[in-house]
């Protein structure tokens, strides 16, 4: 039992050093740079070097001692911080319940949402029409086709068909009802399969996720913390804006951590988002055969709708 909880205080030691600790440290440092060298000497390395001197040489190593041991903990309050802010920056993402967002924030989703859905219903039609004119063209060459040699006519111009699917899918795969691409994303895969096989995914998936096999939710595990670790990095980013505000190279410190964060935080909402979407197809006939409900072939609306009528809870009966 020792040698057990020595291992997970080692784990527990790492992963602290790892996640606040070690990036906390970095910010820190360039925090101090910021207040020392400011905007009007961004790059001056004699007045760092200065500084820092003043700070340390005249008071000895028990003052050092002092300044590590602040520094250190700094960088870890540093690291709390961050993760608070990559929680806000999460739900700002996903934007889950954003009807419920206090008032400023409320109005600036609906606009954005709004945006969204016009732009979105725009694609379509493009779409729409990229198809008419794809199929146009095919039927003309098919006319100039030689009927005797059955060559080709002559070859039909680039449709755009390609290009109207790509604008299409960069907005969303599902008609906007969220003020973002993360937050849609997302709700796409609950609309589909309430469309498509009569199930809703958040009654659904708790149950689910207790019967897929090990290997299936360390998949999805792995995506989603992969999402937290982005959001992570970004809530770096907005405490790195605060340094720009004293040192302007911190501005495009935040720029990069930010973006980089960002970019990252939608290839691993797509990626999750693909991994429970698969999940629901692929198991939820397997869960309605746990729950006693009789189900042959091809996962159907019908055994979509049964083992959501089972596991949904009801109020009682006044």
């Amino acid at each position: 039992m020792g040698g057990l909880l020595a291992e997970l205080g080692k784990k527990l030691a790492e992963r602290w050093l790892t996640l606040l600790v070690l990036p906390g440290a970095l910010y820190l440092a360039a925090l101090v740079a910021a207040a020392t060298l400011g905007h009007a000497h961004p790059f001056d390395e004699r007045l760092m070097t200065t500084r820092l001197d003043q700070w340390t040489v005249p008071y000895g190593t028990g003052r050092a001692a002092v300044l590590l041991t602040t520094f250190l903990l700094g960088s870890a309050a540093a690291g709390v911080a961050a993760q608070a802010l990559a929680a806000v920056v999460e739900r700002l993402w996903l934007a889950e319940g954003w009807g419920s967002w206090p008032p400023p924030l409320r109005q600036a989703a609906a606009r954005l949402t709004r945006r969204r859905r016009s732009r979105w219903s725009r694609a379509v039609e493009g779409y729409h029409q990229a198809r008419e004119d794809a199929a146009a063209a095919l039927a003309r060459a098919r006319l100039e086709e030689d009927p005797v040699s059955g060559a080709p006519g002559r070859a039909a111009p680039p449709s755009g068909l390609d290009a109207a699917r790509r604008r299409l899918r960069h907005i969303g795969t599902e008609e906007p009802e969220r003020p973002t691409w993360m937050g849609d994303r997302m709700q796409a895969v609950a609309t589909r399969l309430d469309r498509e096989l009569d199930l809703d995914l958040a009654t659904v998936w708790p149950y689910l996720w207790l019967t897929v096999p090990e290997t299936v939710r360390a998949e999805i595990t792995a995506a989603r913390e992969t999402l937290g670790r982005a959001t992570t990095l970004a809530g770096w980013g907005l405490l790195y804006a605060a340094v720009g505000a004293l040192w302007w190279p911190g501005l495009l410190i935040a720029a990069v951590v930010l973006g980089t964060g960002w970019r990252r935080a939608r290839t691993a909402v797509d990626a999750y988002a693909e991994l429970v979407e698969a999940t629901v197809r692929l198991r939820t006939a397997a869960l309605a055969g746990d729950l006693g409900l009789e189900h042959t072939g091809p996962l159907s609306p019908a055994t979509g709708k049964a083992v959501t009528d089972l596991l949904r809870h009801r109020g009682p009966v006044p």
